[in-house]
């Protein structure tokens, strides 16, 4: 669906089916005149016009993407910064690889893909389900809000956002939080667990980061202008709930800087049933942070007080 607020007031009064027959697209990436679409099975491709309200043609296969069970169906979405290369995130399909290690190929990984060839490579492994994706605009980073394991606890592991570069292993399913073990998990791998890099930033347990994106060309005012914003889905199985919200994260130099302020809140009534619950969120053109709503079934927009 494609929504367009023409007169800038904030609200989107054209509303029009852009695209159908796709399988549960979730990440898209513009790239010039060329539209990549994240299925839960394929990345593919169909040529966009700027203006236009509907795909004229239909989308292209580019690359097959891991599918089957499917326990984490989203596929994020990042092109590079030249657009030569595109970097899709795909979760694990499973908690802790319970159906197999032979279920997670490609899986739990951050992938990169050729648009020219369709060559599929990890680039990254070891991420349990990433989400949000964003480039660092200070040091060229991908960074990237990563989903934790669950039944260890109210209080753990962690969810997280972390820069990742190439080759780089964050721990799942043999441990969490750089070398902290996962006992459950068998066979054991401590060859595995001792190459695992600790994720830069925690962001609670079981808040469900899914949503990041850097704070560039944010009109939100001086506290918000140089960090990240973080789309928290919520707990479903933690006692008090956590996330339920969208949070901000101070940076400098390109690096996190403090503790996180809340941004917007309120998805969580007072008698704990979920109102909404933030997944994607990005920063549009006329500054203001747009944030994606799978409960509310909405599009919010945060702009700065006047």
């Amino acid at each position: 669906t494609l929504l367009r607020d023409a007169d800038g007031d904030g609200v989107a009064e054209q509303r029009h089916l852009f695209a159908d027959d796709l399988t549960s697209p979730f990440g898209i990436a513009l790239v010039g005149e060329r539209l990549y679409i994240a299925n839960a099975d394929a990345l593919v491709v169909a040529p966009y016009a700027p203006g236009q309200t509907r795909l004229a043609a239909r989308p292209e296969k580019v690359a097959d993407l891991p599918a089957g069970r499917n326990h984490h169906w989203t596929k994020s979405l990042v092109a590079s910064q030249d657009g030569t290369r595109l970097y899709v995130g795909v979760g694990s399909n499973s908690n802790i690889a319970e159906f197999g290690l032979e279920e997670e190929v490609n899986r739990a990984a951050i992938l990169e893909i050729d648009p020219a060839t369709g060559a599929v490579a990890v680039y990254a492994s070891g991420l349990r389900n990433p989400v949000g994706m964003d480039w660092n605009p200070v040091t060229g980073e991908l960074w990237t809000a990563v989903n934790e394991r669950d039944e260890l606890g109210n209080d753990l592991p962690p969810d997280y956002m972390t820069s990742v570069r190439r080759g780089e292993f964050f721990g799942w399913p043999w441990s969490y939080w750089g070398r902290t073990v996962d006992t459950r998990v068998r066979p054991e791998n401590p060859a595995a667990v001792a190459r695992s890099r600790t994720p830069d930033y925690a962001l609670g347990a079981h808040t469900a980061s899914l949503g990041l994106v850097f704070t560039r060309g944010a009109r939100l005012g001086p506290d918000l202008a140089d960090g990240v914003f973080v789309g928290q889905h919520g707990s479903w199985n933690r006692s008090p709930p956590s996330g339920y919200k969208v949070i901000f994260v101070p940076f400098a130099d390109g690096r996190p800087a403090g503790p996180p302020r809340d941004v917007l809140t309120g998805f969580l009534g007072p008698d704990g049933e979920a109102r909404g619950r933030p997944v994607g969120v990005i920063v549009d053109s006329r500054g203001g942070l747009l944030v994606a709503d799978d409960v509310g079934d909405a599009v919010w927009r945060v702009s700065a007080a006047r």
